[in-house]
């Protein structure tokens, strides 16, 4: 609110006298007793400016007119500011009583819901001078906090959903209070793009990937396959000659695939390259995902040698099922395609002691997507992209700032806004350098192989059990089952929303093989053995509820 914003000092006495009306109005509104209270204004503060507003009435001088106009405007500004100065002069109070509220959920997060039933919500007006933070923390807890479930604890098993090391906790409240728009390594200003760097450089050594690709960190899956499928596209168009960056594209641009994850289907139309565009390959006979090796070389030699793009699964979402990339690298020592591989969750199989292998060769892809907020138990938005540095070049094209001269040369001075799609973005990556190097190599191996031993015990129980049927084997951490009646697979539905309506476990709804079926991803480093037979006994309860 600033007085005067449409006044004007001027000679005509109408406007004037109008304008002075305005003012003696912000006058009354200042003299509610709740206003004084809490901007600690005094009456006889106000008692003045009545004098100059009297003043500069009765004897028509617009200087009165002007003090009044002055004292107004900083009294309002002391208004506006107030919730503000007092936040900031108790800002460790806040802070204290925010984390005491963090230690309380994370200390009951076993015992919290991991489903809420639809609540209706009292919609908020925007105040005009604020609440301040405790109050609308207060707010918050009221309306929102009792619909917060645990996804991030031991038994939120839908989608594939991590949790948050304690590490990643600690680093992802440091990137709030530092506050960095992460870009560059060097020079003056925020350099904070070398804290990013070397996540990735640890990242790598994790996953035991080579330092030859040049990652970076984004929100989460799609955007990571957005990035790695854009410069894809403009490898192909330099491939037919042409700078699809610049000028746009002209032709279909061939993209092959099995069974891509729906970000990467979303990610080709953003890319103008159209959703429905893919040459669907063959998946390998039997019970599998998994792309047909003999059906994918027959279509790369329909195409007489054009380049194309092939997206591979590392981990599908159902079965979690790897396609072959040995069998994929031999294929690229014969054909000219861009290799493409989504390893969101599946990735992770690298720390593993036992399922190493189902990586393998996978470092000879051009480039690869890997989601940190699922498997590596890192909050929410946290993804890299992994691309060849030989295309460094391609991706400068695809993403650089071209029409800001005062960035300097991409090439000279690296700035990761010429090689992703934002501009302005968190420091994504704090959080993963601190769980990284908080719980390194040995760390990460327990979490993955723990989570991989769960789902092969849940799996167990299932393939053992009387009313229920696995899907597809289970590959590394998803269990993929329905009902073993074929004949209620109506009731697979209503079978899960009474699981999860416990409040116990959440699960997710799949349809595969031609059946309905349930998702269990075991991706969480608090999940244990007692979890997985405390919801096996759920859902023999609920089982035998609908008998």
């Amino acid at each position: 609110m600033t007085f005067g914003a449409s006044v004007v000092q001027e000679n005509k006495k109408q406007k004037r006298d109008r304008n002075i009306k305005f003012l003696i109005t912000g006058v009354v509104f200042l003299n509610d007793d709740c206003i004084i209270k809490d901007t600690k204004i005094s009456k006889r503060a106000l008692w003045d400016a009545n004098c100059v507003l009297e003043r500069g009435f009765y004897t028509g001088s617009l200087s009165f007119y002007g003090s009044l106009l002055i004292f107004l405007n900083n009294i309002c500004h002391k208004i506006m500011n107030e919730q503000l100065k007092n936040d900031s002069a108790n800002v460790r109070h806040l802070l204290d009583i925010v984390k005491e509220q963090g230690i309380e959920y994370l200390n009951s997060i076993e015992e919290r819901s991991t489903s809420v039933v639809n609540h209706t919500l009292e919609k908020h007006t925007l105040p005009d001078s604020g609440y301040g933070t405790e109050e609308t923390l207060r707010i918050f807890n009221q309306k929102f906090e009792p619909v917060m479930v645990a996804s991030s604890g031991p038994r939120y098993w839908g989608f594939v959903t991590g949790g948050a090391t304690p590490a990643s906790v600690a680093g992802d409240w440091l990137t709030t209070i530092y506050d960095q728009n992460t870009q560059t390594m060097k020079g003056q200003g925020d350099i904070s793009g070398v804290i990013e760097v070397e996540a990735i450089r640890l990242l790598q050594e994790l996953l035991q990937l080579p330092e030859s690709f040049l990652g970076g960190f984004v929100t989460g899956a799609t955007m990571s396959n957005f990035t790695c499928l854009a410069v894809a596209r403009q490898w192909l168009g330099k491939a037919l000659g042409k700078d699809i960056a610049r000028e746009g594209i002209s032709e279909k641009i061939k993209v092959l695939g099995a069974t891509p994850h729906s970000s990467s289907i979303k990610s080709l139309s953003l890319l103008g390259l159209g959703s429905n565009n893919i040459i669907q390959i063959k998946i390998q006979e039997g019970n599998s995902e998994a792309i047909c090796i003999e059906d994918l070389e027959e279509n790369i030699l329909k195409l007489n040698g054009a380049p194309f793009i092939l997206i591979s699964s590392g981990g599908t979402v159902n079965t979690v099922d790897f396609d072959d990339f040995k069998a994929i690298s031999r294929l690229k020592e014969k054909y000219n395609f861009w290799w493409h591989i989504d390893a969101a969750f599946g990735g992770f199989a690298a720390c593993s002691t036992t399922h190493r292998h189902l990586v393998e060769n996978w470092e000879l892809a051009d480039s690869i997507t890997v989601d940190c907020h699922k498997w590596m138990n890192v909050p929410y938005e946290s993804a890299v992209f992994l691309i060849k540095e030989q295309y460094k070049i391609l991706q400068i094209e695809t993403f650089q700032n071209s029409n800001a001269p005062y960035l300097g040369d991409p090439l000279d001075n690296f700035n990761y806004l010429n090689f992703l799609p934002e501009n302005s973005r968190r420091l994504k990556a704090l959080p993963a350098w601190f769980s990284l190097m908080a719980y390194g190599k040995k760390g990460y191996q327990e979490i993955v192989d723990d989570n991989i031993s769960w789902a092969e015990k849940f799996g167990d129980l299932i393939e053992n059990s009387n009313d229920f049927k696995l899907l597809a084997p289970v590959r590394l951490n998803t269990v993929c089952f329905t009902l073993k009646d074929d004949t209620r697979q109506n009731e697979v539905d209503l079978f899960l929303e009474k699981v999860n309506d416990t409040g116990k476990v959440f699960m997710t709804p799949t349809f595969y093989n031609n059946h309905k079926g349930i998702r269990a991803a075991f991706v969480n480093w608090m999940t244990g053995e007692k979890d997985v037979h405390t919801v096996f006994e759920i859902m023999n309860e609920v089982f035998t509820s609908l008998k």
